[in-house]
């Protein structure tokens, strides 16, 4: 039993498979992001789309059980993720599953199809960051914005926007595997809070 802003609340057993299963995705995201950006280093652009389908779902599904508690900002995360998951679509049948890396290196104008895929990942390093304060969260909401925009505006050159990236990769993967040692009641939140503002919802609704 666990006492929060507004009653106490219990952690079920449904809380923690929910937990796990963000943890997990959360995790998936982050090893195909670094598996991506490695193959892409040292063996080219062509065949590194393979990665993107863990990446597009594990950020999915980290977004399917993350818990926020203002629902605007969940939804809007969810948002940026199917645009974002729309653009890597358009781009790979615009320029085939092989070329879609170097279309992207070439025109940094398909970042503004695929971005919001990334948005959203940073949206989550930004909670992660607002609850936990963990230092790791810091370069994932702040790197990954910053390589990308870089390479839109052209302000950076190609091989500081990889070393970024690669950074952030490596930081969003130790931030996953710090939060398994963590007992669930920590990833779940105040239960209180979120079944005030439900009933809060409800009574706007009524």
């Amino acid at each position: 039993m666990h006492q929060g802003l507004y009653g106490p609340f219990t952690i079920t057993a449904a809380d923690r498979r929910e937990v796990l299963a963000y943890r997990l995705s959360l995790t998936a995201a982050a090893v195909a992001q670094l598996a991506l950006l490695a193959q892409w280093h040292w063996l080219g652009g062509e065949r590194v789309w393979p990665w993107l389908l863990p990446l597009a779902g594990g950020v999915g599904l980290a977004l399917r059980w993350i818990h926020i508690y203002l629902r605007p900002l969940h939804r809007t995360l969810q948002v940026f993720w199917l645009l974002g998951c729309a653009g890597l679509l358009g781009l790979g049948l615009w320029a085939g599953p092989g070329a879609m890396a170097a279309s992207l290196q070439a025109d940094g104008r398909w970042l503004w199809a695929v971005g919001p895929l990334f948005a959203a990942l940073a949206g989550i390093g930004f909670k992660e960051f607002f609850c936990f304060r963990r230092p790791e969260a810091i370069g994932v909401t702040l790197l990954l914005p910053v390589a990308l925009l870089g390479h839109l505006s052209g302000l950076l050159a190609p091989a500081l926007v990889g070393r970024l990236l690669a950074l952030e990769a490596v930081l969003l993967l130790v931030l996953c595997l710090r939060k398994f040692p963590m007992p669930a009641a920590a990833d779940v939140g105040d239960k209180s809070v979120f079944a005030y503002l439900e009933s809060q919802r409800r009574t706007a609704a009524a």
